[in-house]
């Protein structure tokens, strides 16, 4: 006994000296971090106090604006050709513009590329800032700067889409295999070389896919520019409304509609075209490629490997019906680029004389000042567009995971199902969210409850797409072994599908908040409640000094928002 004693000893002794797994104090946080906002959330809802049985009594107030209304009206037909093609052509310009300034941000913002910190700091904080700026605002400086027209809607359109494009173009480039490029580096190649040979064939799907769906997301947002004089289909609708002209108002809107879905399909198209099986898995990419509902894409960045039976022989590939589809697709994205710049009828003296305006338009945004409302009345219209911004999220986030796990393929209980959800999330991304306030305002009234509403109906179709996506991403093991173990299709997406694709989902609901604070700020200027009102407001009075204080409150609000975001993503990880 003493022997077994002695010899149990150490083992216990050890066991006891053990120390015990400590938990990560940063991931501690931010778990508490998560339940604060997720309060604050609940707290703001509360707030607003949005009322189900409220909205249906409010029916009656649709019901007699309608029949004001009578039927819908819309331009001239050439006139109505006119504003979708200049519409379409700045959109277009806009995008083209960021992704060309994206891709020397993006290099020196990879953590794998980049010539050192200091240049990755500056590149970050640049897309960061363009992302915090709200292209109205821009849109506001670019009309004192330049002709009213196309320009000011292009200019503002690319500087604000740097932020989104940037972004994604650099997580592409530090995803890359980095063996060609070291190939490259150590048979004497540059690194224009590096890049143009072991970088970017292996980021252009990723990039036309940002490129394509970034288009789609300016197209929707060029509706609010019309309102600080953009020329295009949303200063149409802009006069339309403020004339009480509704018939006409609600006319365009539906012309806008229709034209968010048509460049839907439009872009799954060119995807197919060009990318192939890496084209993505939206429903308009099944319908319209060749590989039936069974095939499954290559996983991200992994590009198809060709084998060849010599260097020649890949110096000559044949001409094959995709190599053929391909190249068209390219040739007709160049002539869609240059016919965009055409029909948007850039004044182009302005690219020469605007730098003498410069100085008198940035003293009259400075220094930034709150005017007759004061900082109280401005600070709380700002409060209450965050509170927006946070109950809108909390409502999207609840109903997206529902919508979005049911869009995706390992979830869906049959393709059906899984289409169908695709086709309703395609549906409310093309509804332009200022849209949508301007119909809940006619049944609900002017207030944060119908912008509420618009920001949490048009974001799930945003992230009701990023969460299907994100889960069809997952690891199928740990899904396997649970069906293989006998667990149902529930008990599979709570115990193996929905805990893979958690992280996906925190950040996707970080970048939604992100993008909430600012369509919030411009739901208020068709009376959505929040800043928006004042900003609008002080922007047609020309008291660029107020809008110079509530650019600076909302610049402040989402870099916290964007710190707060990263850090959640480094901890997470």
């Amino acid at each position: 006994m003493t022997l077994l004693a002695s010899a149990a000893s150490p083992a216990s002794t050890v066991a006891a000296r053990a120390p015990r797994r400590r938990r990560d104090p940063q991931r501690i946080a931010a778990g508490v971090s998560l339940l604060i906002l997720a309060g604050l959330a609940v707290w703001a809802l509360a707030r607003i106090d949005i009322s189900i049985p409220g909205m249906l009594d409010s029916a009656e107030n649709a019901e007699r604006f309608f029949a004001r209304v009578g039927g819908l009206e819309f331009p001239e037909p050439l006139e109505l050709l006119r504003l979708t093609v200049l519409t379409v052509g700045l959109v277009l310009t806009g995008t083209v513009l960021a992704a060309a300034l994206s891709v020397p941000i993006a290099y020196l913002a990879a953590e794998n590329t980049t010539p050192g910190p200091g240049w990755r700091a500056a590149a970050r904080f640049t897309g960061v800032l363009t992302r915090a700026l709200p292209d109205v605002v821009l849109a506001m400086v670019f009309v004192l700067l330049f002709s009213l027209g196309a320009l000011p809607g292009i200019l503002a359109i690319g500087i604000h889409s740097i932020g989104m494009i940037s972004k994604l173009f650099a997580d592409a480039i530090e995803q890359i295999d980095e063996g060609p490029r070291r190939a490259i580096r150590a048979a004497g190649g540059s690194r224009l070389q590096e890049f143009t040979v072991g970088i970017l064939p292996q980021v252009m799907p990723s990039w036309v896919a940002t490129v394509l769906h970034r288009n789609d997301i300016n197209l929707r947002g060029s509706v609010v520019l019309g309102y600080v004089g953009v020329a295009g289909l949303g200063l149409e609708m802009s006069h339309a409304f403020k004339s009480l002209n509704y018939g006409l108002g609600l006319g365009i809107a539906l012309v806008i509609f229709l034209l968010c879905v048509a460049m839907e399909i439009v872009s799954s198209a060119v995807r197919v075209a060009m990318l192939g099986e890496r084209a993505g898995t939206g429903v308009f990419v099944r319908l319209l490629s060749r590989r039936g509902a069974g095939a499954r894409p290559s996983p991200p960045g992994e590009a198809p490997v060709a084998a060849f039976a010599s260097v020649e022989a890949a110096m000559r590939r044949p001409w094959t019906a995709g190599r053929i589809r391909g190249t068209a697709a390219a040739w007709l994205a160049v002539a869609a680029v240059v016919g965009g710049v055409i029909v948007s009828e850039i004044t182009w003296g302005d690219v020469f004389t605007f730098w003498g305006k410069i100085p008198a338009v940035a003293s009259s945004f400075w220094p930034p000042n709150f005017g007759s409302y004061g900082f109280e009345t401005i600070a709380a219209a700002m409060l209450e567009t965050i509170e927006i911004a946070l109950a809108a999220t909390l409502i999207t986030v609840v109903v997206s995971i529902v919508v979005g796990s049911l869009a995706a393929r390992n979830v869906a209980p049959n393709p059906a199902a899984r289409s169908g959800f695709r086709l309703l999330l395609v549906g409310i991304r093309g509804i332009p969210e200022l849209i949508l306030a301007i119909v809940l305002i006619v049944i609900t009234g002017l207030g944060a409850q119908a912008g509420t509403i618009a920001l949490a109906v048009g974001g799930v179709g945003l992230l009701g797409k990023l969460i299907a996506d994100s889960l069809e991403e997952v690891p199928r093991g740990p899904e396997r072994a649970l069906i293989a173990g006998g667990a149902s299709r529930t008990q599979m997406f709570f115990g193996a599908t929905l805990p893979q694709g958690a992280q996906s989902l925190v950040g996707h609901a970080f970048y939604l908040l992100d993008t909430n604070v600012r369509a919030a700020t411009l739901l208020g200027i068709v009376g959505g409640g929040g800043v928006g009102y004042y900003l609008l407001n002080a922007g047609q009075g020309s008291n660029y000094q107020l809008v110079g204080s509530i650019v600076l409150m909302i610049l402040v609000t989402v870099l916290l928002v964007e710190g707060l975001a990263m850090w959640m993503r480094r901890v997470f990880k």
